[in-house]
C-alpha cells in the first residue's frame, strides 16, 4: 500500500513522503498527515524480536512508501550507530512500578535526536529522489533541544545549511552551551529577544513568505523544517513506543495483546501525537497520559475542549515544555473533525487572529484516548526526590513532569495498567534543577559542571560525553537579535 500525504489545511494535491519531508511545512501553512494510517501487520511477539535498527525498518517503511528499501534501510544504519552509547538504543527500565523509556542515549542526550538522527538522512535522500539541486536551508525554532539536535544532525551535511533560533535566557546554561559550541560551516545559531512561540510564529511566517522564498531560490536556496512539524521527525518517533511495549513482552512484564498506558511530558504535542499514531496503527494503547508543567494550556484543552494560549507565559525548571503553541496538535485537530482540513483551517484562523479556539461537542467526545494532567514545580521536585530516594534512579525536570501527573493520575484512576513514561532527557543537561530536588544543599555557589560531578556521584552514573564535550569547547555562536530581525538574519548569514 502507497502512503500519500495532505495538508491539515487544504485540499491541495497529495504528495510522496519525500516530498513532504523536503517540504516541512505545506504551503498553505498546514501540517502534512498521511491520507490512512497503516498498520501493523505482523504479530508483536515477531517484532520483539527486532533490533531497534529492523523494528525501525518495519514501522517507517509502512510511512514512507516511495523510498526504497535499501534507500530507507540505509537512512536508519548512518542514523542509528555509535553516536548511541547503548546498542539497545531506546531501554525501557522497571522503577518504582513505572517503565521509563530512555530516549536519551543519542549524541545530544535528549529525546530529539531519536528522530533528527534519521531526518538529514531522508532529507538528503528525498532532494535526490525529486531532482532538487538548490541548497537545502534548515530553518528551526527551539525551545531548547530541538536545535542542538537538529545542528548535530545536519552538521557538515552536503547540500544543506541550518539556522537555528532559540530565546535568549530561557533555557537551561547547558542547553545554551551545546547550542553556541556547535561545530559545523553549515551551521547557524541565533538567539532572540523573546519567548520559543515568538520565535516559532516567526519562523512560520518565514515559511509562508512567498517574496522571501523567490529571493532564495534565485540565490540557490530553498526551506525545510527539522521542527517536530515536519513528517520525517514525526514518523520516526512512532517507532520507541512501539520498541518499549515489544521490550516489556521480552522481558515477561505483559504478554501480547496487554494494553499499556503511555505518559508523556509534552509541550508541541509532537511526541505524545506518535503515541497516538502508534495506537491507530494498532500498538495495544489504553490511555495516552499527556503530562503539562505549569504552562498548562494542553491540559485545560483536555480540560474543556478550548485552546486558549492567551494567558502568561510561565519559565520553569522544564524549559522544553514552556511553550503556549501546540503546533502539533493540529494533526489532531484534523483528524478528530473527521478529516476536514475547512474546519481545521477555520480553527487554526481563529487561534491566529483571537488567540483561542474551542472544538466541538463531537470532537471533544473523540478525546477519549488521552488523559491530561499537570504538575507544578513543587510536584515536579517532590516526584524526583522520591523516586530517587526509592530506588536511586534520577530523572530529569521533564521526566519529573511525567513522573508527577502519572503518579497523581494513578492516584485519582486507581488505574494499574503497565505505564510506559517517556524520559526524554538526560538528568545531566538539568543539573541544577536536578540538584535542587535531590539535594538542595550542595546547590550553593557552584558552578553548573561542579554540580555535574556532584549528580554524577549521587547517580553513580558516568557523566555523558555530550556534556564533556562542552567543558573545553570553544563559544561559536554569539547573535542575538531582535524577533522583528529574524528574516533580516537569515539573508545575512545566506547572503541574499
Amino acid at each position: 500500500m502507497s502512503v500519500y500525504y495532505k495538508s491539515t489545511r487544504g485540499n491541495t494535491k497529495t504528495v510522496t513522503a519525500s516530498e513532504a519531508i523536503l517540504t516541512g511545512l505545506s504551503p498553505d501553512g498546514g501540517l502534512y498527515v498521511p491520507i490512512e494510517i497503516p498498520q501493523i501487520d505482523k504479530p508483536l511477539s515477531v517484532l520483539a524480536n527486532m533490533s531497534y535498527q529492523e523494528l525501525a525498518y518495519d514501522i517507517m517503511s509502512k510511512f514512507f512508501t516511495d523510498f526504497t528499501e535499501d534507500e530507507l534501510r540505509k537512512c536508519i544504519a548512518k542514523a542509528y550507530d555509535t553516536k548511541f552509547d547503548t546498542e539497545a538504543i531506546a531501554p525501557v527500565v522497571k522503577k518504582d512500578g513505572a517503565y521509563y523509556l530512555e530516549l536519551f542515549h543519542g549524541a545530544t542526550i535528549a529525546f530529539k535526536d531519536m528522530a533528527l538522527s534519521i531526518l538529514p538522512h531522508l532529507m538528503v535522500t528525498s532532494a535526490g529522489k525529486n531532482g532538487v539541486t538548490r541548497d537545502i536551508v534548515i530553518l528551526t525554532a527551539t525551545s531548547g533541544d530541538t536545535g542542538k539536535a537538529a545542528m548535530a544532525g545536519f552538521a557538515d551535511v552536503p547540500g544543506t545549511k541550518i539556522i537555528v533560533f532559540y530565546p535568549h535566557g530561557g533555557v537551561s546554561n547547558i542547553q545554551r552551551l551545546q547550542m553556541a559550541t556547535q561545530r559545523g560551516d553549515n551551521t547557524y545559531v541565533v538567539a532572540i529577544n523573546g519567548n520559543f512561540d515568538d520565535a516559532q510564529t516567526a519562523v512560520k511566517k518565514m515559511f509562508n513568505d512567498k517574496e522571501m522564498q523567490a529571493e532564495l531560490a534565485d540565490k540557490g536556496f530553498q526551506f525545510s523544517s527539522a521542527n517536530s512539524i515536519n513528517v520525517g521527525r514525526l514518523v520516526p518517533q512512532i517507532v520507541y513506543y512501539v520498541y518499549a511495549y515489544c521490550q516489556m513482552l521480552r522481558a515477561g512484564e505483559i504478554t501480547e495483546g496487554d494494553k499499556i498506558n503511555i505518559t508523556v511530558p509534552t509541550g508541541n504535542f509532537g511526541n505524545i501525537l506518535a503515541a497516538y499514531y502508534a495506537k491507530q496503527m494498532g500498538l495495544p494503547v489504553n490511555k495516552l497520559i499527556c503530562a503539562s508543567n505549569e504552562n498548562k494550556v494542553l491540559f485545560d484543552f483536555f480540560q474543556t475542549g478550548e485552546y486558549d494560549r492567551k494567558r502568561d507565559f510561565i519559565l520553569t525548571s522544564s524549559p522544553s515544555m514552556d511553550i503556549l503553541i501546540s503546533s502539533n496538535l493540529e494533526r489532531l485537530i484534523y483528524h478528530i473533525c473527521g478529516n476536514d482540513s475547512e474546519k481545521t483551517a477555520e480553527f487554526m484562523k481563529e487561534l491566529s487572529s483571537d488567540g483561542k479556539y474551542c472544538i466541538t461537542d463531537d470532537m471533544k467526545a473523540q478525546l477519549d484516548d488521552f488523559y491530561g494532567g499537570f504538575a507544578t514545580e513543587e510536584e515536579n521536585f517532590a516526584g524526583i526526590k522520591d523516586l530517587y530516594e526509592k530506588t536511586g534512579y534520577v530523572i530529569d525536570t521533564h521526566t519529573g513532569i511525567a513522573n508527577a501527573v502519572y503518579r497523581a493520575y494513578v492516584d485519582k484512576t486507581k488505574d494499574t495498567t503497565p505505564t510506559v513514561i517517556a524520559s526524554t532527557a538526560s538528568p545531566f543537561k538539568f543539573a541544577v534543577s536536578v540538584i535542587g530536588a535531590i539535594a538542595p544543599d550542595k546547590l550553593s555557589g557552584r558552578t553548573d559542571f561542579e554540580l555535574i560531578d556532584i549528580l554524577s556521584e549521587l547517580s553513580a552514573t558516568p557523566e555523558p560525553y555530550a556534556i564533556t564535550d562542552i567543558r573545553t569547547a570553544p563559544v561559536r555562536h554569539k547573535t542575538v537579535v531582535d524577533v522583528c530581525d529574524m528574516a533580516a538574519e537569515v539573508k545575512k548569514i545566506l547572503g541574499v
